[in-house]
């Protein structure tokens, strides 16, 4: 498991932590059931603070794509088949909404948002091969 943070970047480092975890899972690198490491070993194979790594986790949790076992660590859920539910749906537009508003003020069209978009998709689907 490949996992880089940038400390210089604007992103916070749990925020890093959380998306790429998520593009983990996305790529199928992490699988359904599959337990991530602990707080402990990936703050310092990442030479972060544990509390960044568990702030991170409880995130993912907060968006039910893990599960926190006290004491035992953290699993990947497994997503349904059935896609996602309405509430999933409602949280990834209030996240994506912000994204569409800024690339409108600065100056991207549809067809240039909705190109990104479909190139970001290619890459994912492309690391899942």
């Amino acid at each position: 498991m490949f996992i880089q943070i940038e400390p210089t970047s604007e992103i916070p480092i749990y925020t890093q932590l959380a998306n790429q975890l998520i593009e983990l899972i996305a790529t199928g690198t992490l699988q359904p059931s599959e337990a991530l490491p602990s707080v402990r070993s990936l703050a310092a194979d990442l030479g972060v603070n544990m509390h960044t790594v568990n702030k991170a986790y409880h995130e993912l949790e907060r968006k039910n794509i893990i599960q926190i076992i006290p004491k035992s660590g953290a699993v990947i859920n497994s997503i349904s088949n059935t896609g996602p539910s309405v509430s999933q749906v409602e949280l990834i537009k209030q996240f994506m909404k912000p994204l569409i508003a800024e690339s409108i003020v600065y100056g991207m069209d549809e067809k240039q948002i909705l190109s990104m978009a479909t190139s970001i998709i290619s890459d994912i689907r492309r690391e899942e091969e």
